[in-house]
């Protein structure tokens, strides 16, 4: 199957977030199933531009029109990639040059996605690559089966568009004349980009993708309800035949205890214990907490931002720290709110609590291995990748039950029998403290329980085997049609 995918990010060689690393991982997943072509479209920004460990060449260029304007574009294709994706970078130095370095954030982003989106179908054009499937991400690429159904139906008679949400918050709204101005699509697609008097690019992605998937099965069922959908509750509702959810996966190859090079020792399923205790008394000593074995480490490897229930901790921290002999460990940056609280929670609880704020991957992996408890109690979570990565690493994650948490993480008992976790149902701070007391008492009470519970996650798939195999499944639903 001819398989092409089209994403504003992709690791490694442009990340903001999670679907750098979806867009790392699932096209390398599908070109591993026999049979499958895989290419990925990428915005050629500065920093791939002037990063030498990309060697490229220019295989074609064009004009993409955009309303009455008239952009150049180059397709660059990416040379030395060794899994089987073949990578095009478009290149705009119009569009994606001479930027302040972030991937969005530009005050005119939705000319930019909306430049992007049009040239991806110019360049399966150009490259002669008519592909069965298009699986497009996120407002940035929303404009592309709208497109193809407007524009390039003759040119691609019988592909079929996937559109997969990652981040429903953010929609591409604009202006009700960036309709004609920009987008110049033909006057009878008004009506599906048409919200609230402005235009939502997602909207028109969702009523006019053959297929839309969101990134967890739960998650899926909770873009029905308003608290969840940020307005598109009803638009997804009329268009629930055609929403499915599929569960990231991880890269288990690059989150891998047995392997991990950031890691000061290393350890599997079988060998766990003491190369997890080597590992956190490590990481206890590289933060600044004192080194005990016995005391539980709690970690976070986070965005430090609301939605990420971040709030609630901040409501529970001190009475945890006044109540248990528990340690805590930040790693994040974000909001300067929560920035400035664990600052001052380190200060106040300097043996007990250490606040990291940076971003650094081989401190990630460190947290991982060296924590006992992994918290995430996000408010909303459409899948998550850090409570699977902890998992993988033998951390035992206390979880809100929502979206992939909930999918990822079955609650398990009092004993840490018949789940991968522990979790609380109701978003609010004392029933979050109860999740956290009833693991805290494991591990102090029952520690052979708390170690066969962190033996079965070790030993779970979390690998993209299964969400490829899915995605396949429904790539073939649609070529049916």
């Amino acid at each position: 199957m001819r398989i092409a995918i089209c994403a504003s990010e992709g690791a490694p060689y442009a990340k903001s977030g999670g679907l750098g690393d979806v867009m790392e991982a699932l096209p390398a997943a599908l070109s591993r199933i026999p049979g499958n072509e895989v290419v990925l479209l990428l915005p050629y920004y500065n920093k791939i531009k002037y990063n030498s460990r990309y060697q490229v060449e220019k295989v074609a260029d064009f004009r993409v029109r955009l309303g009455w304007r008239q952009q150049y574009a180059g397709i660059m294709k990416l040379l030395g990639r060794q899994d089987g994706v073949q990578v095009y970078f478009i290149d705009s130095e119009y569009y994606f040059g001479a930027r302040t370095g972030a991937i969005y954030g530009d005050m005119d982003d939705g000319e930019r996605f909306a430049f992007f989106s049009k040239a991806c179908l110019d360049t399966l054009d150009a490259l002669g690559y008519i592909p069965d499937v298009i699986q497009c991400n996120d407002w940035q690429t929303a404009l592309v089966p709208t497109y193809l159904k407007a524009m390039y139906r003759d040119t691609f008679p019988s592909t079929k568009v996937m559109f997969t949400i990652h981040n429903i918050e953010y929609q591409g709204w604009a202006s009700a004349n960036f309709f004609d101005d920009v987008l110049g699509l033909p006057w009878e697609y008004r009506g599906c980009m048409d919200m609230n008097n402005s235009v939502n690019v997602m909207k028109g992605a969702i009523e006019t993708a053959d297929l839309v998937t969101t990134v967890s099965e739960t998650y899926a069922r909770e873009l029905m309800y308003p608290y969840y959908a940020h307005g598109l509750d009803g638009i997804l509702a009329n268009a629930s035949w055609k929403l499915t959810g599929i569960t990231n996966g991880i890269d288990v190859n690059t989150f891998n205890p047995d392997t991990d090079p950031a890691l000061p020792a290393h350890y599997n399923a079988t060998s766990f214990v003491a190369g997890k205790a080597a590992c956190k008394a490590a990481l206890q000593k590289e933060v600044g907490l004192p080194v005990k074995p016995d005391v539980p480490l709690m970690v976070m490897v986070t965005r430090l931002a609301g939605h990420k229930g971040l709030d609630l901790l901040c409501y529970i921290a001190r009475r945890l720290m006044w109540e248990t002999d528990a340690q805590l460990l930040i790693l994040g940056t974000g909001e300067a709110q929560y920035e400035t609280f664990f600052k001052d929670l380190a200060n106040q609880f300097p043996d007990q609590v250490a606040a990291k704020i940076t971003f650094n991957l081989g401190l990630a992996s460190r947290v991982y291995a060296g924590g006992d408890i992994y918290l995430m109690p996000s408010k909303s979570e459409p899948c998550g990748l850090s409570q699977m990565n902890a998992m993988r690493y033998g951390t035992v994650p206390v979880v809100h039950a929502t979206g992939g948490l909930k999918d990822t993480v079955p609650a398990a008992d009092e004993n840490g029998e018949n789940g991968l976790g522990f979790t609380f149902q109701s978003y609010n701070a004392d029933d979050f403290m109860a999740a956290l007391k009833r693991c805290l008492e494991l591990y102090s009470q029952q520690p052979d329980k708390f170690r066969a519970l962190q033996k079965r996650e070790m030993e779970q798939d979390f690998s993209w085997n299964k969400p490829a195999a899915r995605y396949m499944q429904l790539f073939n639903q649609m070529c049916s049609w």
